[in-house]
């Protein structure tokens, strides 16, 4: 035999040796055995090979992560506690962190993942949802909080195939473009809607002293009531005629002809 080649077998003799747990793992998993793993390693620097074992199992992890097991509790919890709470309808139980917020709760252990991350710092409202009814910033909420009470996100406002008139009035209005803040414009317009029904008043509102139920929302009361939700598109002139037909119940469509 060629004494390159007895050399180069000894070699990558040497290192299959010193291969880590992850390492021989990863051949395994590419169906690397024997002469071929030998020559692979003869082919392949030590290091090279590290970075490409701890590259994939650090994805296959991540992979694993995101399958659902809404009971599954992470290996770390330094402050662990139980909270039960209702989520569109379904009661969850699970064991958190307490610092862990009503966001990363619904993002990471149930796989509710309509209430979008943006600034998480409560600037942006594009994790917007509803507790009891009245809208709240989720990235701001800790999910012990929620103990005993019903939560609504973007997820339940749908019934089956038919969404809810606010979806549909932003889907018709164009009221968005990359969506990303969308879930929680719409979930912020459904909790306006019953704070105009029940009367409760905005930094705008003329004379609060005589204020009534079922206020008849202007414009300005729209702008100002929705102005947490920030859409970096800019698409606010649809997203105000979406909120406004559905308040008014009349069509609020633009005819653009007309306007030329």
């Amino acid at each position: 035999m060629d004494k390159k080649i007895k050399k180069e077998i000894k070699g990558s003799a040497e290192i299959e040796q010193q291969l880590s747990g992850d390492e021989k793992a990863l051949l395994d998993e590419l169906g690397i055995f024997g002469e071929s793993r030998r020559k692979f390693l003869g082919q392949t620097s030590a290091v090279g090979l590290s970075l490409m074992a701890s590259q994939f199992f650090s994805v296959e992890s991540m992979f694993a992560s995101e399958t659902p097991n809404t009971m599954e509790v992470p290996l770390k919890l330094i402050n662990p506690m139980d909270v039960s709470f209702t989520i569109n309808g379904e009661v969850e139980s699970l064991t958190i962190d307490s610092r862990m917020t009503l966001l990363d709760a619904l993002r990471e252990r149930l796989q509710l993942t309509g209430s979008k991350k943006g600034c998480d710092h409560g600037q942006c409202g594009a994790c917007t949802l509803m507790i009891d009814g009245d809208r709240v910033l989720s990235c701001l909420t800790l999910a012990a909080t929620c103990e005993g009470k019903e939560v609504t996100s973007v997820e339940g406002l749908a019934k089956g195939t038919k969404l809810h008139p606010l979806q549909d009035a932003f889907v018709e209005h164009d009221g968005f473009q990359c969506g990303y803040c969308t879930p929680g414009q719409i979930c912020s317009s459904v909790a306006l809607m019953e704070e105009a029904k029940n009367g409760d008043a905005s930094y705008v509102t003329q004379d609060i002293r005589n204020i009534s139920k079922n206020i008849k929302l202007s414009d300005e009361e729209i702008r100002e009531r929705m102005s947490g939700n920030i859409c970096r598109c800019g698409a606010y002139p649809n997203i105000l005629a979406a909120i406004k037909e559905v308040h008014t119940g009349k069509d609020t469509s633009v005819n653009w002809q007309e306007l030329e």
